[in-house]
């Protein structure tokens, strides 16, 4: 293995530890925690190595700059979740690539997944995005609309929702994303009791914060440069 490898696999091995020690200070199962690997600017030998090296749930940004990179890798060797904004006219290549859409935000949105899915025969599981802060560059559904958005959503053949996803912050200090993933939380355990959607996942937190996502109920936590380093 080359130097960039052993770096890596340090890398890899530095994040489990540090959410293995946040699921232990919250008294949760290791094991219901997911580490998505996000390859955004990140080249496709390196995501082939980070595969190798066990790294095994993959998240891109775009679209089209997954298709090199799925194509990288053997194709049941990674599970990849799209996990950056969405336009529908792309939903058909979505449903192709992605095994799980996290950023369903708008009905035309899941509608236009629900029919692509249907038409090559397959369930796709997503995530609906909540725009839980107030940053005008975040995307999502605001919180008084999650509820109806799910009612949509849930009745879509095609695709099954899991749970929400949200995009923290930028904050100076971890403690500081506290609020937002917890906001997240208390949103989800009210979204599936008055609608009784089951909403079993938590996609929240990145790598400056994901400790404390990971003490709020993250069942999935969003790693880049924590492991792969910065990039441009």
């Amino acid at each position: 293995m080359n130097g960039g490898g052993l770096d890596l696999g340090v890398r890899v091995e530095a994040v489990r530890a540090r959410i293995d020690r946040a699921a232990a200070r919250a008294g949760r199962d290791r094991g219901s925690i997911r580490l998505i690997g996000v390859t955004k600017g990140v080249a496709p030998e390196r995501v082939r190595q980070a595969v190798e090296l066990g790294l095994t749930e993959l998240g891109e940004n775009r679209v089209q700059e997954a298709e090199a990179k799925i194509a990288a890798v053997k194709r049941n060797a990674a599970v990849w979740h799209l996990i950056g904004p969405l336009q529908r006219n792309k939903a058909g290549r979505a449903v192709e690539l992605f095994d799980q859409v996290q950023t369903v935000d708008r009905a035309e949105l899941a509608e236009a997944l629900a029919r692509r899915a249907q038409a090559v025969g397959r369930v796709l599981p997503v995530l609906v995005e909540v725009k839980v802060g107030e940053e005008a560059s975040k995307f999502g559904v605001a919180p008084d609309g999650l509820e109806a958005l799910l009612e949509v959503v849930s009745r879509l053949p095609g695709i099954e929702p899991r749970g929400l996803m949200t995009v923290g912050p930028r904050v100076d200090r971890p403690e500081d994303a506290r609020r937002t993933f917890a906001s997240l939380r208390t949103l989800r355990d009210r979204a599936s009791a008055a609608t009784g959607v089951l909403l079993n996942e938590l996609s929240m937190g990145m790598s400056d914060d994901f400790e404390v996502a990971v003490e709020e109920g993250a069942t999935m936590v969003r790693i880049g440069s924590a492991l792969f380093g910065p990039r441009g």
